[in-house]
């Protein structure tokens, strides 16, 4: 998957495209971005043309002024389906990427299939004055690390080994996240108002050892969709894909195909 840039709305957006056979699957990143060589990613596209652009912000993409809310993500990505000229799409969506997936299936339901949503943000389901989701900008990367993975040992990178162009990313992936979160914090309090929207079959994924999105969040999550299922990867965290990949496609791919 060679990326390229294509230019909406003034955003120049990286974009990488399998051009694989089968329906198209657009993958919505979560808080680290998108990477096309792990290995869940190549999995999913024996399956799959996998469509997966950098969010505003995110990898090589830019970022205008004017963006500051996972809404006008939506709304961009909607237009991108318009360019790529897909009548309807299966939508994938990760942490991050699930909190745009959801946003833009309430806007436009019509134009998407079925709806995997893996560890998503988005939605205020507890008291007001306790976050549901622990504050990312105020721990260390070592806690981050313990919630993230079942494992952080195998998963920790040395930001000393990595190259200038690894560590830009990895810095304004950072900056972005905490733009487009940070108050209200990761959630829409619009968003829950909405959901009935979306009466598309939709799956929950949750990594069994996910330390930032727990199992009650996910269910309650699950509960504001009128067609929702949740099931658990066992042996992973936050971003079972990671962990767990070949499990995490077989689930995937079972359910989109069914």
């Amino acid at each position: 998957m060679k990326p390229t840039t294509i230019t909406l709305a003034g955003i120049e957006l990286e974009l990488f495209d399998s051009a694989g056979a089968g329906p198209t699957l657009l993958f919505l990143h979560g808080m680290q971005g998108f990477s096309p060589d792990v290995s869940f990613v190549g999995k999913l596209t024996e399956h799959r043309r996998l469509v997966a652009p950098s969010h505003p912000g995110f990898g090589r993409s830019s970022l205008p002024d004017w963006l500051d809310q996972v809404d006008d993500i939506a709304h961009l990505y909607l237009e991108l389906i318009d360019r790529l000229d897909l009548a309807r799409v299966d939508l994938l969506g990760h942490s991050l990427g699930g909190w745009i997936a959801a946003e833009m299936a309430t806007k436009a339901p019509e134009r998407f299939g079925k709806l995997v949503l893996v560890a998503p943000v988005g939605v205020k389901l507890g008291p007001a004055d306790r976050l549901d989701i622990p504050d990312v900008f105020a721990m260390s990367q070592e806690e981050l690390d313990r919630r993230l993975y079942h494992d952080p040992a195998g998963a920790r990178t040395d930001p000393a080994a990595m190259s200038d162009d690894a560590l830009t990313k990895l810095m304004r992936n950072r900056e972005t996240l905490a733009l487009l979160a940070w108050e209200p914090y990761l959630h829409n309090p619009k968003l829950p108002h909405r959901l009935h929207r979306i009466t598309q079959p939709t799956l929950f994924l949750h990594g069994e050892s996910d330390g930032l999105v727990s199992p009650d969040y996910i269910e309650g999550y699950a509960s504001l969709f009128p067609d929702a299922r949740v099931r658990t990867i066992p042996a992973s965290g936050h971003a079972p894909q990671m962990e767990q990949p070949e499990a995490f496609v077989a689930l995937v791919t079972e359910f989109l195909h069914r």
